[in-house]
């Protein structure tokens, strides 16, 4: 698990093509590496890898198909920049939200303009996203933890403070570029609970099951 706080930018230092897959050298930039060990989980922009080798100011994962297709990592070069952030322990502060660095889907950004000191971002998500996204809700965009500042469909904006564009790959980012995007968990758990016994055979929450569940008149 994850908060959501990024502590550092890195860079894809190399891709191995490996079988099918790919094993990337991540470049840690300013992370702490000290305490890390072979096996520790780090997420990069939001997708969380396991340590496989290790070194001073790098590290080594495995990427698979499954992977490389449902995230931007399988769009990534040598070069690319990318957010870390190492798994919360006990003692973590949770300053972001709970975020698992499994991705839901890949967004793109629509739109960019000032805000005064800020950068206020328009982001579409893919269709089958939209419903799990609310305003003032919290949402994962390439492993940083955001608040959700208004939805029209499948799109949502977003408020970008200095201090988050400095620290995360947001400030260098335009519209075009696609993000990796992970929903609040608890409303994938929220639907699943929704469903009650009909979750092994429904296709997924519907109005009439809000309504005879006494959500909707």
């Amino acid at each position: 698990m994850f908060t959501g706080i990024i502590l550092s930018i890195g860079r894809i230092g190399k891709i191995e093509p490996k079988g099918g897959d790919v094993r990337l050298t991540v470049e840690t930039g300013k992370l702490p590496m000290a305490d890390t060990q072979l096996g520790d989980s780090i997420a990069v922009n939001g997708v969380c890898l396991t340590a496989v080798e290790l070194g001073a100011h790098h590290f080594c994962a495995d990427v698979s198909r499954e992977t490389l297709s449902r995230t931007t990592l399988g769009a990534c070069k040598a070069g690319t920049a990318v957010n870390l952030e190492p798994a919360l322990t006990p003692t973590t502060r949770l300053g972001g939200h709970l975020v698992s660095g499994h991705v839901d889907g890949v967004g793109a950004i629509v739109q960019r303009q000032s805000d005064g000191r800020s950068e206020r971002f328009i982001l579409e998500a893919p269709p089958a996203l939209a419903k799990y996204i609310a305003e003032k809700g919290s949402i994962c965009v390439d492993g940083i933890s955001l608040t959700v500042n208004s939805v029209d469909g499948a799109r949502f904006g977003l408020n970008i403070v200095p201090h988050t564009l400095v620290e995360t790959t947001l400030g260098q980012m335009h519209p075009g570029d696609k993000v990796n995007l992970e929903v609040d968990v608890i409303a994938r758990y929220l639907e699943r609970l929704l469903l009650g016994d009909k979750a092994a055979t429904s296709g997924g929450v519907t109005l009439d099951l809000l309504q005879r569940s006494g959500f909707v008149t």
